[in-house]
């Protein structure tokens, strides 16, 4: 997947969602279920109730971008079991692991958690050379 970097956010709604839905249905989710704006370009997860197929929407800065994947065998992970909001948050990397169908995501954090801006400073403040008097 060319499209994930590591900036890249996703987000999968914690329900099972009907599978026959296409860009406007989707989009409908994400825009009022998850409460996110699909024109930023991140990415949303929803999977069916069977989780054998699920759906990733994208807005790639042209237009809205819709991949459709069915296991051949397998069922994809259910993101809405043990949830008690009603989106769940992946980084790029759980997020192509669970396209491939690892039942691991969502069990467990795969991923560090990211750095902001106030780590990489603390980090810097206490790994900074001391000048040295001679």
């Amino acid at each position: 997947m060319t499209w994930l970097g590591p900036s890249t956010r996703a987000y999968a709604l914690c329900a099972a969602v009907d599978m026959r839905k296409g860009f406007e249905g989707l989009f409908g989710l994400a825009t009022q279920a998850l409460g996110r704006d699909v024109l930023r370009g991140d990415l949303f997860l929803f999977v069916g109730r069977d989780r054998t197929r699920a759906k990733v929407l994208y807005f790639d800065g042209t237009g809205l971008c819709l991949l459709h994947k069915r296991l051949s065998k397998g069922r994809f992970a259910a993101p809405w079991r043990d949830s008690e909001t009603t989106e769940w948050s992946l980084s790029p990397s759980e997020l192509a692991l669970f396209l491939e169908g690892c039942t691991l995501v969502g069990k467990r954090p795969l991923s560090p958690t990211p750095l902001c801006a106030a780590d990489l400073r603390s980090h810097a403040k206490r790994t900074r050379l001391q000048p040295t008097s001679d």
